[in-house]
């Protein structure tokens, strides 16, 4: 699926007098607020850069600063605790922390799609998921995918326990696949771009939402204390990151080069292939024609009982209480 860059009219209208207008004035009674990412920036990341260096959220009432990352995991512990207020994470490990004792409220989605894909070589021998048992698949010791993978076993009709998994760290999986030293391995898709370059024709490749295993991805989250004590400030931040990620959907270049500016060490060009898979990530039915960053409540009713299935939720609890659509602006959707 390519996503068109031009946005609804609707859009246009409920946005546009955010986007071109110059930032006003500092609010008078700004709120400070960190915003912990879930890895390292990338291109992924580029409206929350672009927002700040618009001053769009100084204009909203907040000073906020933008934390990296080191996974999910981190970022939901951190907000959970409220050392960050904000924070971005996936949604699965969100829920996870919440029965561990994180207060923490998600309140706007950002990966409609899960972004969980698998890749392997054509060459090998491997057509799709049918052909995975009795090959070995490589990544990190604790992944996510790991723990999951009954459930894509499922789906695509093989057993869970015929393929071998095999210890690679993040940064090697894609050397082992070349090497032959794994027969599979697993990314996320807003990388994709990385391994066509290095695979070109013989990349074999499967997204677990083509299968029908389909959880809520990366979801920013906000402290439950501070959402309680600052709802504005909360309503303001999702209100301006609505309408930045809406913006960059329209206007790529010049959001991807916020991101640039601000984070040395990473190229234009490689985060704009990123972003733009990212917009895949943010696009289906419902952010098409509900509201971009919208949860759908029975989609989180699944993932809850897909979460607590595979990775046993410590202190059960009411799945509604993990997520708010209060603070989504259901005029900004997704383009068709």
């Amino acid at each position: 699926m390519r996503i068109e860059r031009s946005l609804a009219v609707a859009l246009l209208g409920a946005a546009g007098l955010l986007l071109a207008a110059p930032a006003p004035a500092r609010a008078a009674d700004t709120v400070e607020a960190s915003l912990i990412l879930n890895w390292i920036a990338g291109g992924d990341h580029a409206p929350y850069y672009y927002a700040k260096q618009e001053g769009w959220y100084e204009a909203a009432g907040l000073d906020l600063d933008i934390e990296q990352g080191k996974g999910s995991q981190l970022a939901a512990q951190r907000v959970g605790i409220g050392s960050n207020e904000l924070g971005l994470a996936d949604m699965g490990v969100v829920l996870i922390a919440k029965g561990e004792g994180a207060e923490v409220v998600a309140i706007m989605n950002v990966y409609a799609n899960t972004p969980q894909g698998f890749y392997w070589l054509k060459s090998s021998g491997i057509e799709g998921p049918k052909d995975f048992p009795g090959k070995k698949i490589g990544n990190p010791p604790g992944d996510a995918a790991r723990a999951m993978f009954p459930a894509f076993a499922q789906a695509v009709g093989i057993e869970a326990d015929s393929v071998q998994w095999i210890n690679v760290q993040a940064n090697a999986k894609l050397s082992a696949l070349k090497a032959g030293s794994i027969d599979v391995t697993t990314s996320f898709y807003n990388i994709h771009h990385i391994f066509q370059a290095q695979l070109g024709d013989d990349m074999g490749f499967v997204s677990w939402a083509e299968v029908g295993v389909n959880p809520y991805g990366n979801s920013l989250i906000a402290n439950a204390e501070f959402l309680e004590e600052n709802p504005e400030a909360v309503r303001a931040f999702v209100e301006v990151t609505q309408k930045a990620f809406a913006h960059c959907v329209e206007e790529p270049e010049a959001c991807v080069a916020a991101l640039v500016a601000a984070n040395t060490g990473l190229k234009q060009d490689n985060e704009l292939q990123n972003w733009e898979l990212v917009t895949e990530l943010m696009s289906n039915e419902h952010s098409r024609t509900v509201g971009l960053g919208h949860f759908e409540e029975a989609r989180m009713t699944d993932d809850y009982a897909l979460v607590d299935q595979y990775f046993e939720i410590k202190n059960p609890f009411e799945v509604e209480s993990a997520y708010t659509n209060e603070f989504i602006d259901t005029s900004i959707k997704m383009p068709d």
